[in-house]
């Protein structure tokens, strides 16, 4: 079954991306997800980016048909979801670090805004930056790093994350982002002896477990993720290495 709702507000969170905030009664936790129809397109999912008893928000790079159609929605118009799906971030695991890289940020901010971890948002530039005054209303700490240093860190997300262990205790990273990011973070937390749960992406048509368009291993990640902790990180062989495209090819990262 889906939903309709209104949207509320549009914001503008840089150049290319914008949330989109909206009324729905639905029991979503942060780390899960929503497939949104945009009509004469596509389906897609989208990550929730906003948690606040009753209102929901999504925040929508412009980077296909599906996404810059979306940008062209206003206030008052409608959107068609389903969902949520798939499973959300644990958040009882001690002292949490939370990353964002990229569009990547908006996943984990219902997580930052319920625990107040700290907080580290990568981009590739200053203009790339997003959400980071909603991540500083809810965390002491956040911390921006920026690939080219045009703000904060000069670096990556995990090169930062590294500086952060090494001055403050952790029990588990929590992340999203690229997946080159995720895998690096991946293996600096196997090197450090840290927990960590990261939010996977791949092609969905379904969101429901049906199609298989995105299994990996023996996983599909709209039902038994998006999010997956360290022990089944370690098993999924495709992590970091393939995806699958909307014909179900494997295709290599590298």
């Amino acid at each position: 079954m889906s939903d309709v709702v209104i949207i509320k507000e549009v914001v503008d969170e840089c150049y290319d991306t914008k949330t989109f905030r909206f009324d729905w009664d639905a029991d979503a936790r942060p780390g899960q997800f929503i497939m949104v129809w945009v009509p004469g397109i596509d389906e897609i999912p989208m990550s929730i980016s906003g948690i606040d008893g009753r209102e929901k928000s999504i925040t929508v790079k412009a980077i296909g048909d599906a996404t810059r159609a979306i940008h062209g929605f206003v206030a008052g118009d409608r959107l068609r979801i389903r969902g949520p799906f798939g499973n959300g971030f644990d958040l009882s695991k001690g002292e949490l670090l939370i990353i964002g890289g990229g569009v990547g940020a908006a996943a984990v901010m219902p997580a930052i805004a319920q625990t107040g971890a700290d907080a580290i948002i990568a981009a590739r530039s200053e203009r790339d930056v997003i959400m980071d005054s909603v991540a500083s209303s809810r965390s002491k700490n956040v911390w921006i790093a920026t690939d080219d240093g045009s703000r904060g860190f000069h670096g990556n997300a995990v090169q930062l994350m590294k500086e952060r262990v090494r001055e403050k205790h952790y029990d588990c990273v929590v992340a999203c982002g690229p997946e080159v990011m995720l895998w690096f973070t991946f293996k600096a937390c196997q090197e450090l002896g840290l927990e960590c749960q990261l939010s996977l992406e791949r092609y969905m048509k379904c969101g429901a477990g049906v199609c298989g368009c995105c299994v990996m291993d023996d996983s599909r990640i709209c039902r038994d993720g998006p999010v997956f902790d360290s022990e089944k990180l370690s098993r999924l062989t495709e992590f970091g290495v393939a995806k699958r495209d909307e014909c179900g090819r494997t295709v290599k990262f590298r």
